[in-house]
């Protein structure tokens, strides 16, 4: 199940820091639409705003001004800020599950569902900004145990997969824990220290090694 490669047109991780932030244009409130938003929809503008401008912006008068409804929308479905970020948090959470997890079980050959996994991780921006601002907000008693759980659920799928691949339950713990701070590490270069990005190519050439140095051989 490889993802195909990106088209100069599709984001992936190699152009996350340039498209990390959103022009002023985004900021502009939206005309005031008609009909009810549901919780999801505010959870997921939520979600919007923290990829765009980490977790101490998301607030609801901003939020109902992108979205163009009136702040008793809001109060109809949260009854405060930090009752929304919980949502959000446990929307991205949910979503990264169902999409990532669950586009992988099918795959029965553990080295051919790794190669996948580094594709479809590879390829996919948003969710990896929101963790990234995420990491920033650890000290947010909503934040942390989400990203605890994300991260002992993605380790723990990785050292299975290591293990199913033909490794000692050591040796798989410690491929799973250097992949995932590779992972991090990556994120933190590109959307924190804003290193310069690489270029398509030598991104797609950087995900090839990644695989052929971590996924063990058959």
């Amino acid at each position: 199940m490889n993802q195909p490669a990106p088209n100069k047109s599709e984001p992936s991780l190699d152009t996350a820091s340039a498209d990390a932030k959103p022009s002023s244009k985004a900021e502009a409130s939206k005309p005031e639409r008609s009909g009810r938003l549901s919780a999801d929809d505010w959870a997921q503008a939520a979600l919007d705003l923290i990829a765009e401008q980490g977790v101490a912006a998301v607030a609801v008068e901003p939020l109902a001004r992108r979205l163009g409804v009136t702040k008793g929308s809001f109060y109809w479905h949260f009854p405060s800020r930090d009752a929304l970020l919980v949502a959000a948090l446990e929307r991205w959470e949910k979503v990264e599950q169902e999409t990532v997890f669950g586009q992988l079980e099918p795959i029965p050959d553990p080295r051919q569902r790794l190669r996948s996994l580094f594709h479809l991780v590879a390829h996919e921006v948003k969710s990896h900004i929101i963790y990234s601002e995420l990491l920033k907000a650890l000290d947010h008693p909503a934040v942390q145990p989400v990203i605890g759980r994300v991260s002992e659920r993605r380790l723990d799928y990785l050292t299975a997969s290591f293990r199913q691949a033909g490794l000692s339950r050591t040796d798989a713990q410690h491929r799973a824990r250097l992949l995932y701070a590779a992972y991090v590490g990556f994120l933190q270069l590109n959307l924190q220290l804003h290193q310069t990005r690489m270029q398509h190519d030598e991104f797609e050439a950087y995900v090839e090694h990644m695989m052929a140095t971590l996924i063990p051989s058959s």
